[in-house]
This record gives C-alpha cells, structure tokens and sequence, in this order.
C-alpha cells in the first residue's frame, strides 16, 4: 500500500528557499529559477515515501525524527531537512550542503 502524505513547509524553510532564491538570482536568474522549480518538484516528493530518506545528522539533538532529502550535487548541495508526524511530512528547514548543522541549544541553559 503506498500512503501519501500531505507536505507542509514551514515559514523558517520558505524564508531559507527565499534567500537561497534571491542569492542566486544575483548570479543567474535563469539558473535560479531552474534550481527553485527542481527544488519545490524535489520537496513535493515527498508526498510519497519520505521515509526512503536517511535520518539527518540533526537527529541525534532533536527529541522528534529528523530525516533529510539532499536536493543537487556537489557545491550545489542543499539539505532538505523535514519530520513526519502522522501523515503530514514538515519541512523544517532547507540548508546549503556546507552550512554547519542546526543543533538544538534549548538544553545549554
């Protein structure tokens, strides 16, 4: 039985597309819009079997699962980040391939 699940992107996502969008376009708008459109194709796939993707290095300081889809190759790399809660896929945040990972700092208080 294949589930299909709904995808819902966060705000704090869409604002990181958005830069990321907006950084590109200043080099190439063509190639922004080409690397925009495959992106949002890449996060609507997960509409079906987004458990297929591997647990993101995030996981391991996150109370709830944190599983990540790499979108592009090489130095063009963008991390996906996401959790499944029942059957909604959230989109948490989208981040370049060489940006450090998100660590949850609530607990160094």
């Amino acid at each position: 039985m294949n589930q299909k699940y709904q995808v819902v992107i966060q705000p704090v996502a869409r604002k990181a597309i958005e830069e990321a969008y907006f950084w590109l376009s200043n080099y190439s708008p063509k190639n922004a819009r080409t690397w925009l459109e495959g992106l949002y194709k890449a996060i609507l796939s997960l509409g079906n079997m987004p458990l297929r993707c591997s647990l993101a290095f995030e996981n391991n300081f996150f109370d709830e699962e944190i599983r990540q889809l790499v979108y592009g190759k090489g130095r063009n790399a963008y991390r996906i980040l996401f959790t499944i809660v029942d059957d909604t896929v959230q989109i948490i945040f989208v981040r370049h391939a060489a940006q450090k990972p998100m660590i949850d700092e609530s607990d160094d208080e």
